[in-house]
């Protein structure tokens, strides 16, 4: 079973419009999730939606395993710390930056884990976004800092010397991922560039308005996957 997961644009997709809501427990919290009987998505913010620094994500990834799910595919909103990583396009991390607020199962135990991202996954993601003619790059560095705010023009510049891309939810949910042997990647969205990077920053409402024209490149891309998991 594949399973999805997403932000709040994706939520209002039809593309999980027929799909069922349940409710599923876990030790971490209850959550909600979609599911068409053979694959599951999750909108990681919840419903009503929280903002990144309040995302449950130890309930999310654990009902993932309860469900039996053989890999995660996440889709991820990122700006970027490099002029030819444009907005428009799309990232699959290979790594990731994230040294602060860093969750984990294992808050009571002696155990540790070497992270490290699914390359098999990511390469076949990434030939899947080929196939469908996706302008997309096949790895880079994710850079995830805690929000809500974006960053400063100082930390964009410091930051920019070790990552390629700027986000707040997917090295969290990755890390949980990767405690409980769970298969993750991430299709990163390039919806703007960080703060400072270029003389005329986008606004918020430019910033939404690159989301939205790459949703339906990624609804493709998530039918895609979801019809060759049913083969």
């Amino acid at each position: 079973m594949t399973a999805i997961i997403g932000g709040t644009s994706l939520m209002e997709s039809s593309l999980f419009a027929g799909w069922n809501e349940e409710p599923v427990r876990t030790p971490y919290g209850d959550i909600k999730i979609k599911t068409d009987g053979i694959h599951v998505f999750i909108q990681r913010h919840g419903s009503p939606p929280v903002p990144p620094h309040k995302i449950n994500h130890c309930a999310n990834i654990h009902a993932l395993k309860d469900l039996d799910a053989k890999e995660v595919v996440a889709i991820n909103s990122t700006g970027s710390m490099k002029m030819e990583i444009r907005p428009g396009i799309f990232l699959i991390p290979h790594d990731f930056i994230s040294l602060w607020d860093i969750p984990t199962f294992f808050d009571n135990e002696m155990r540790f884990i070497i992270p490290v991202m699914d390359t098999d996954l990511r390469l076949s993601l990434y030939g899947l976004c080929r196939e469908l003619k996706m302008d997309v790059l096949s790895e880079g560095i994710y850079v995830q800092t805690r929000g809500p705010r974006l960053e400063t023009k100082a930390e964009i510049d410091l930051l920019r010397g070790y990552g390629d891309v700027v986000g707040m939810t997917m090295a969290s949910e990755a890390t949980l991922c990767m405690e409980l042997g769970i298969p993750y990647v991430s299709l990163c969205s390039i919806d703007n560039y960080c703060n400072g990077i270029v003389k005329i920053p986008l606004t918020i409402e430019e910033i939404k308005e690159n989301a939205s024209n790459g949703q339906k490149a990624i609804e493709t891309l998530i039918e895609k996957l979801l019809a060759k998991d049913s083969e």
